[in-house]
């Protein structure tokens, strides 16, 4: 009876591994995809950004969109929505927003996906060791912080303590911020700078000014 029922068990058994080992490989897959798919949505929509915009249940109306100068991308029925400084699921909201406050749909279930991103470059200039442009990740922010290091850090001279940051926003507003760097890189409490300041956007100027001596 031994003999009989070991073929059959050895098989079992292998079938139960193999099963096993594919739920395990699967969970693992799914761990790792998660970080990148919330990249993906923590991402800030910005000028010419190329979108696909998909409408479950709704292929009539899947579309391909760039974000124009005005911030706007243009929809099948609801005409222009604005999305530029939006992350990505909070531009998926406002499409299912315009859907269902527009009564096109009713319960909307929008997917947005960045086809091609636009160049994401900031520029750094002046008292620094390697001055130039540098370009933006596009999973993760940079800070002013971290663009000071990536070109070599300042210079001997270099008045760290007053880093001006020059911004134009989607709106076409000049908007400039002043930093001291070097309490940062000291370690020194930055309560007082908002994150709006540190965080570089794309096309910010960076101008490190060289200190009296």
């Amino acid at each position: 009876m031994h003999s009989s029922h070991s073929p059959l068990l050895k098989s079992w058994l292998a079938g139960l591994f193999l099963a096993v080992a594919t739920v395990c490989s699967l969970q693992a897959e799914n761990k790792s995809q998660v970080p990148v798919n919330q990249a993906v949505l923590a991402y800030k929509v910005t000028l010419t950004d190329l979108l696909r915009i998909d409408i479950y249940q709704e292929e009539d109306l899947r579309t391909m969109s760039r974000v124009d100068a005005k911030g706007n991308i243009n929809l099948p029925l609801v005409g222009e929505v604005h999305v530029s400084g939006l992350t990505v699921s909070e531009a998926q909201k406002a499409v299912e927003n315009a859907y269902r406050d527009g009564r096109f749909l009713r319960s909307p279930q929008v997917t947005i996906n960045i086809e091609s991103y636009a160049s994401r470059e900031v520029s750094i200039q002046g008292q620094v060791r390697s001055p130039g442009r540098y370009p933006l990740p596009i999973e993760t922010n940079m800070t002013v912080i971290e663009l000071v290091t990536k070109a070599g850090g300042f210079t001997d001279t270099a008045k760290g303590t007053a880093v001006r940051i020059t911004r134009i926003t989607p709106e076409g507003k000049k908007q400039v911020f002043t930093i001291d760097v070097d309490s940062l890189l000291k370690g020194k409490d930055k309560a007082s700078i908002s994150d709006n300041a540190l965080i570089l956007q794309p096309g910010d100027i960076v101008f490190v000014d060289e200190r009296i001596i």
